[in-house]
């Protein structure tokens, strides 16, 4: 049964959103404003940038600062989406151990905000606690498979140790928290050299270059547009305080990584080749979130077709790459 939402929830309110100059953080940022929440978007702009929320910058409802969640930040707010961690491989293991301190210290730090000023936060966690799952489609009940000590480890543990955190939280400090799992999430404000299939296949695609796949190509994919996710995290922040998740918020259509690189090559109307390269350690074989728990505690299922969202995702890098 559906969670009753509070109407006009956000409106008059300030609305905290750590990493709100990144892919997600700054989608979020926008549909905050338009539901009449006044919006501070924090980011150390490591993997964020700038560009994202430029055009925001001249609205009255929206203030952006400069500042790392792994410091302890002072500010008065009603909310908290606590976006802010490197999400594609390529950043998250550059720098391993400040990816764990993101997910850790600014979760207790977040959390810390939270339990002062008494306010709900919501944590964006990840399909990642799942791990190289053995239970397909994973349910919110699947504890995961993760190689504690592996190069993918400072993100997968990071996140889950921030899910721990929050819980504990909840438990012992009564703070109203939130937890939703991402999957795999594509859109325009991508990272054109973030690594993620998305967009590299894109770029290569339309600059001609080979197509590299780790690995068969047949591990699977489930690709949510960006626009369903930000409805699913602005929904989840209305439910009452009772509904904590985690909630899987993802695509369940499946798609292998060769066959998106086929439709990318087609849509594009690239001579790219497709070179398959030598698998990465630890990459997940399968991921397909089971939504049942979103679509009857949110009313919320993907809008966004794969071939309509790679569409924009397209026409975005086309734009970029012209500049």
């Amino acid at each position: 049964m559906a969670a009753t939402v509070q109407q006009n929830f956000y409106k008059g309110k300030r609305v905290l959103v750590t990493g709100g100059a990144g892919f997600l953080g700054s989608f979020l940022c926008e549909r905050l404003l338009a539901e009449g929440a006044e919006v501070l978007s924090v980011d150390n702009y490591f993997t964020g940038r700038r560009a994202n929320i430029a055009h925001l910058v001249g609205n009255s409802m929206f203030e952006a600062m400069r500042h790392d969640v792994t410091v302890p930040l002072f500010v008065e707010v009603d909310a908290i989406f606590n976006f802010a961690c490197p999400a594609s491989p390529v950043h998250y293991q550059f720098d391993p151990v400040a990816t764990t301190k993101v997910s850790v210290h600014g979760a207790i730090n977040m959390l810390g905000l939270a339990k002062r000023v008494k306010c709900p936060i919501l944590q964006a966690s990840t399909s990642e606690v799942y791990g190289d799952p053995s239970v397909h489609p994973q349910t919110e009940a699947y504890w995961g498979n993760v190689n504690p000590i592996g190069p993918r480890a400072c993100y997968d543990e990071g996140k889950r140790c921030a899910e721990t955190l929050f819980f504990d939280y909840l438990r012992q400090h009564k703070v109203a928290i939130k937890v939703m799992r991402i999957f795999n999430t594509y859109g325009p404000r991508m990272h054109e050299n973030d690594g993620r299939v998305v967009s590299n296949f894109i770029t290569r695609a339309l600059r001609g270059q080979p197509i590299s796949i780790y690995g068969t190509g047949t591990q699977t994919r489930s690709f949510c547009y960006v626009d369903d996710l930000i409805e699913a995290a602005v929904r989840f922040m209305r439910t009452p305080a009772d509904v904590t998740g985690p909630i899987n918020i993802g695509n369940p259509i499946e798609c292998t990584i060769l066959d998106l690189a086929k439709q990318v090559i087609e849509m594009t109307g690239s001579s790219s080749s497709i070179v398959f390269q030598q698998a990465s350690q630890d990459d997940p074989q399968q991921r397909q979130p089971d939504i049942s728990l979103a679509r009857s505690s949110l009313e919320w299922e993907p809008q966004v077709a794969l071939e309509r969202g790679l569409e924009k995702t397209i026409a975005y890098f086309e734009r970029q790459l012209r500049n």
